[in-house]
């Protein structure tokens, strides 16, 4: 029998027991419950109660009060009456003083003579302090000011600029890096604590073979994962969705395997679950505080920057949100998607490395 023919049998084998591996973790994740609520049910709880929280919505009324034991307190609080974000009441000034005590009223105002207006307010309050601006420009105006240019008010609420948007692509950024790194890393530590490894050790699969078959059932769910929080966010709040979705899915797609290669290393060697859950944290905390989640990256010092961009959690976020929101394709986020790439090369290489059955 040829060299050729002898091949052929032997890589289909292998194949087909690299696809069986993949099913036996897919099956893994299935009969775990808690994994299925963290992967797919807590982004989109996480995603309803903050979307719900910072929803778009009127400008805030402010509570504002005038006393009215003077002559002018009456016609004071007909000028504060034509602004709508001014809700004014009209009480005296024991009342009034008592009310801006509590924090019923954000500001107090007292006409006095000679066409004097004094406000009472909290200047570290800064409620009271946006209340002074707007009852001074309504009193202003209402006293006859005119103003020397004249002005109009365009405003522009198109979706993309709410928090709602900024945060959905941070969450699948988030969902993908926690179901590949601990979704991997537990279940490698915990067949090695059952010594399940061990019995495989004996097996004629190599450690390539059983670190792919990882990999591949990532992609079996990565479909679900990411589509289940993009649908949210699409059709419950809006969200834009303005790229190449050939471009999405790639970034998705390398993504999941950038992190699951992530787990893989941080799994290689350690023995117990209180082992990995440490090495777990150690390496994901600084990711979610730094990689802009939840708010702005460029909040942080610019002396930082750098390594926050080399993050690759901060690689996916950045990434999906030029794609979803501004519409960026492939060459716009090629620089993203090789940093990931990088990641994915590496953490297996040294997976690979320093792997061990025991």
């Amino acid at each position: 029998m040829s060299e050729t023919a002898m091949t052929a049998p032997r890589e289909s084998a292998n194949t087909s027991a690299l696809l069986q591996l993949a099913l036996v973790r897919a099956r893994e994740f299935l009969r775990e419950p808690e994994a299925v609520f963290w992967t797919f049910v807590f982004p989109i709880l996480l995603a309803g109660g903050l979307g719900i929280a910072f929803r778009n919505k009127p400008a805030d009324v402010m509570k504002v009060a005038v006393v009215t034991n003077g002559t002018d307190g009456g016609q004071v609080a007909q000028w504060l009456r034509r602004d709508p974000l001014l809700k004014v009441k009209a009480i005296g000034e024991a009342e009034a003083a008592r009310e801006l005590r509590t924090g019923a009223v954000a500001l107090v105002v007292v006409p006095r003579p000679a066409s004097r207006v004094e406000y009472r307010f909290d200047d570290t309050n800064p409620d009271g302090r946006a209340a002074r601006a707007i009852v001074d420009n309504a009193v202003q105006r209402g006293a006859g000011r005119k103003d020397p240019l004249a002005v109009t008010d365009s405003r522009d609420r198109e979706r993309g600029a709410r928090y709602i948007d900024f945060l959905v692509p941070g969450l699948i950024g988030i969902n993908m890096m926690g179901s590949g790194m601990w979704g991997i890393g537990f279940s490698i530590v915990d067949a090695r604590r059952r010594n399940l490894l061990k019995r495989l050790m004996a097996s004629p699969m190599s450690r390539s073979d059983y670190l792919m078959s990882y990999l591949l059932s990532r992609l079996v769910f990565l479909v679900l994962e990411v589509g289940v929080v993009a649908a949210f966010g699409v059709f419950v709040f809006g969200v834009p969705f303005r790229g190449d979705p050939a471009t999405f899915i790639l970034i998705c797609l390398v993504s999941a395997l950038a992190f699951s290669g992530l787990g893989m290393l941080t799994a290689s060697r350690a023995r117990t679950v209180e082992g990995i859950s440490g090495l777990m944290n150690l390496v994901m905390l600084p990711m979610w505080v730094l990689s802009g989640v939840f708010f702005s990256a460029d909040r942080f010092p610019d002396i930082v920057q750098p390594v926050i961009r080399a993050l690759p959690l901060t690689a996916v976020i950045d990434a999906l949100r030029m794609n979803m929101l501004q519409g960026a394709g492939l060459v716009v986020v090629r620089g993203q998607l090789l940093l990931l790439a990088s990641w994915l090369v590496v953490s297996f290489f040294f997976a690979l490395k320093i792997f061990r059955w025991r």
